[in-house]
């Protein structure tokens, strides 16, 4: 992911921001009284990665086999190939029938609807769309909507008759980019409140070179992290740190439903840093993520 990327993250404060004084509040709302269980998933941006055959992967495995693979591994993926087409029935079922029970995808919604286009003017290629991912059935986890840095304040009108037409059985993310969502108060407000009124979740996305996406605004009791690190840098493990402890914050504030997504340079270092998260989750949460596990090549022994 080349958005907020930066070659040099030496001045960078990567300290997570605070909560957003919503944020406690709203989850409070959804909680239950008792131990709640959360559902956590945790996962990669791709499932084709050939760096991970005879590491993650089996050796001498077969790229057409590669989401079978992946999903013993994990148990969701950013589903960024709807971005660039609709997926034909045939495909989605492939998809739904690859994966073992209790793995989601979280399909990103396709740029001719979130870029080229006004998105009340795109309402018959969303329902096309949510109508194609509804084919996931059980394995559908939350959609969402990357709007470009182009999309401003002043469009939140655009964005509500939008979220209202999305069907309640497709639950849906939004992940915003244009820097007055996050500098103008009253421009915040009014797009929180919309978010919330029609259960719609925000996308926080930890990238180096744009904090300021990092509003740590809840709207649902769902939270999708697109976290961006910089080739296990040692800025990336002491930053899953933190989002550990916002984490178990959130949990006991009332928070349901975790996606995470570990995103690093060509994702050939992503396995690794995903399996620190679920490791120190498990141990701070009191969780049973099961992380992903390296294959061991056995070695031809010699003779003397």
């Amino acid at each position: 992911m080349d958005f907020g990327k930066l070659s040099d993250i030496g001045r960078v404060n990567f300290a997570l921001p605070p909560d957003h004084p919503e944020t406690q509040p709203m989850l409070s709302r959804y909680k239950q009284g008792g131990k709640q269980k959360q559902h956590v998933y945790i996962g990669l941006p791709v499932w084709v990665n050939k760096a991970w055959v005879g590491e993650y992967y089996p050796a001498g495995m077969k790229e057409k086999d590669s989401l079978l693979w992946y999903a013993r591994q994990f148990n969701t993926i950013e589903l960024n190939s709807t971005h660039y087409h609709i997926p034909a029935p045939g495909t989605i079922d492939r998809w739904r029938q690859a994966v073992p029970q209790g793995f989601t995808f979280c399909p990103k919604f396709p740029q001719l609807i979130s870029h080229e286009s006004e998105l009340s003017r795109s309402l018959d290629l969303t329902a096309t769309f949510c109508e194609a991912i509804a084919g996931l059935e059980e394995k559908l986890g939350c959609s969402f909507l990357q709007l470009p840095p182009t999309f401003s304040p002043r469009q939140l009108p655009d964005l509500e008759t939008f979220v209202q037409y999305v069907p309640e059985s497709v639950p849906l993310a939004v992940e915003l980019r244009h820097p007055d969502w996050f500098v103008d108060n009253v421009a915040s407000l009014e797009l929180f409140e919309v978010l919330e009124k029609y259960r719609v979740s925000t996308v926080l996305t930890d990238v180096s070179g744009r904090r300021d996406v990092l509003h740590m605004r809840l709207t649902t009791p769902t939270a999708m992290i697109r976290f961006v690190g910089n080739g296990l840098h040692p800025t990336d493990y002491t930053r899953i740190d933190d989002w550990v402890d916002r984490l178990q914050v959130w949990f006991e504030a009332g928070l349901q439903q975790l996606y995470f997504f570990v995103h690093e340079p060509d994702n050939t270092t992503s396995p690794e840093l995903a399996a620190y998260l679920i490791e120190k989750l498990n141990a701070r949460c009191g969780l049973s993520i099961k992380p992903p596990k390296k294959f061991v090549q056995s070695v031809q022994g010699s003779l003397f």
